[in-house]
């Protein structure tokens, strides 16, 4: 459980995270976001772990945690997100490994969406879904491999730029983003909130997966799920902290920024050479089909277990002779393969992904730690609980806070996109809610009124698409 957690976090995003971060802040603005978002993030973990607890016969609880918190509805949308952003973000390991493989194959794979990176990106999603269809357990034993092997690149990087390369007095300067550079082309980086808000929608990226236990969590006992959570949760930030850190003592700001991804090949061949280069871009590959297998291992969990109780359409709980999720699978392959086509035509591949992402999952992580607020305040919480109900109530309002800040650092343009999305899933809940419910409404009043009010939000997003305003999101 432990290596899933860590192989869905630790993904191909880590070899990119100095470019990632240095584009929008400097160095200390920087520290104070990993400080945000690492305390957030701990948080919405220990969340996790006092729910599983607590609600053990809620599994797959990062829907059902939404589901019986606040309704049918709200827990369709939290899973309807959180699958979508599973898929989208196997679509954004397909943009990362085909900028690794141009390194060995230029200019074929170049930024991720050429035509020859939209065939090579099908072929995987498709190659990993009938791996998949073959079981679990063979599917784990792989990750576990690639999970180790992913290892050795990253460490070499660290011990390379901090024992031989390391600056203190470059590491130190212009820690706050004021000084001029012409390698970012003077462009301004704003103010510390600026620069720690352009820096969110990354660190939450990097996080994604801390719930990948609990989404398992049919598979474990739940002591299992949460020292799980935790001790992925404490290994992953180290390694991430430190791969966005220490390279402000190799280069300056501005010429992480204007790296290429991933970024981190770039600086340890600038120090030791070619080969440093082969190694990283080798680490690469061998990160995103790791974590690329976790996920397509969830992408199939959700819409599953979903079913099973009627949240999403009862075809949706199919399963293959080894215990698959077959149909669940394949839907959600077709959808990474429409998204890589969406990719195709895209200026920026990489960032579109990631910013698609981010959003649509923030909803599921916010409604699980509502979720244990609501249960703490109703009365229901157990006397019994492991974890006190003072500190469990701080634990939810802290990760609540902290999935809010997360909604206003992405800002109007992700938010009016992330609508889109959860529109477009209104009528499968229908469906969904008249071939389970029998006479049953498919709406209750308020859930009608929020159906109503997220049409009328996808519409005006899409209006402002359509006509270029919008460009943060998607520009073709």
């Amino acid at each position: 459980m432990t290596l899933l957690v860590v192989s869905a976090m630790f993904g191909g995003g880590v070899f990119n995270i100095p470019q990632n971060m240095a584009q929008s802040a400097a160095l200390g603005a920087i520290l104070v976001a990993w400080l945000i978002s690492g305390l957030g993030i701990f948080f919405l973990a220990r969340s996790f772990q006092v729910l599983a607890d607590i609600r053990p016969e809620l599994t797959s609880g990062i829907y059902m945690y939404a589901r019986a918190g606040f309704g049918k509805l709200a827990g369709f949308l939290i899973a309807w997100g959180y699958w979508l952003s599973v898929a989208f973000g196997n679509v954004g390991y397909a943009v990362l490994l085909m900028d690794a493989l141009n390194y060995f194959f230029p200019p074929y794979f170049a930024g991720g969406n050429t035509w020859q990176a939209t065939l090579a990106s099908s072929a995987i999603i498709w190659g990993l879904c009938f791996l998949v269809m073959r079981g679990v357990k063979g599917a784990s034993v792989l990750n576990n491999i690639g999970t180790v092997a992913k290892f050795v690149p990253v460490t070499l990087f660290l011990l390379v730029v901090l024992y031989f390369s390391f600056s203190r007095d470059l590491f130190t300067s212009d820690f706050w983003g004021n000084v001029s550079d012409q390698a970012r082309q003077d462009k301004p980086l704003g103010g510390v909130i600026d620069q720690i808000k352009g820096t969110m929608l990354v660190t939450l990226w990097m996080y994604i997966g801390i719930e990948s236990a609990v989404v398992m969590s049919d598979r474990a006992d739940a002591a299992t799920v949460s020292r799980a959570t935790l001790l992925g949760y404490f290994l992953v930030t180290v390694l991430f902290v430190l791969v966005s850190i220490l390279p402000f003592g190799v280069m300056s700001q501005g010429e992480l920024a204007a790296m290429a991804p991933p970024s981190t090949a770039a600086i340890l061949a600038s120090l030791v050479g070619a080969w440093g280069e082969v190694m990283i871009n080798i680490g690469v590959i061998i990160a995103l089909l790791s974590s690329w297998l976790v996920w397509t291992l969830l992408v199939a969990q959700l819409p599953w277990a979903c079913a099973r109780d009627g949240t999403f359409p009862k075809i949706f709980a199919k399963t293959n002779k080894a215990g698959i999720a077959s149909f669940s699978l394949v839907i959600s392959t077709a959808i990474m393969q429409a998204a890589v086509v969406l990719v195709y035509f895209s200026n920026d591949a990489w960032n579109l992904m990631l910013s698609i992402t981010g959003v649509v999952i923030l909803p599921a992580y916010i409604g699980s730690a509502a979720f244990l607020w609501k249960v703490i305040w109703s009365g229901d919480y157990p006397a019994d609980a492991k974890i006190g109900k003072i500190s469990a109530l701080s634990i939810s309002l802290i990760a609540t806070g902290f999935g809010l800040w997360l909604v206003y650092a992405a800002g109007v343009q992700f938010m009016l996109a992330g609508a889109v999305i959860y529109a477009i899933g209104l009528p499968v809940f229908y469906w969904a809610r008249r071939s389970s419910a029998g006479s049953e409404r498919a709406f209750t009043g308020v859930e009608a009124l929020t159906a109503i009010a997220l049409f009328l939000l996808a519409a005006a997003a899409v209006w402002m698409l359509i006509t270029g305003q919008l460009p943060q999101v998607y520009s073709s």
